[in-house]
């Protein structure tokens, strides 16, 4: 399987949320944007830099 870039705006919660937890799950990299960068801490703490 190729891995994938994914740019996903709105990654705090809702639809944007959930496309961000499952392309990383896939093994995918995620550039995420939020209003609040602090909601995004526990997603790079369990994917890492991805």
């Amino acid at each position: 399987m190729t891995s994938k870039v994914w740019f996903i705006t709105g990654s705090s919660k809702g639809f944007g949320r959930v496309w961000a937890e499952a392309a990383l799950a896939r093994g995918d990299s995620v550039a995420a944007t939020a209003r609040d960068a602090g909601t995004l801490a526990d997603l790079v703490e369990k994917y890492g830099d991805r």
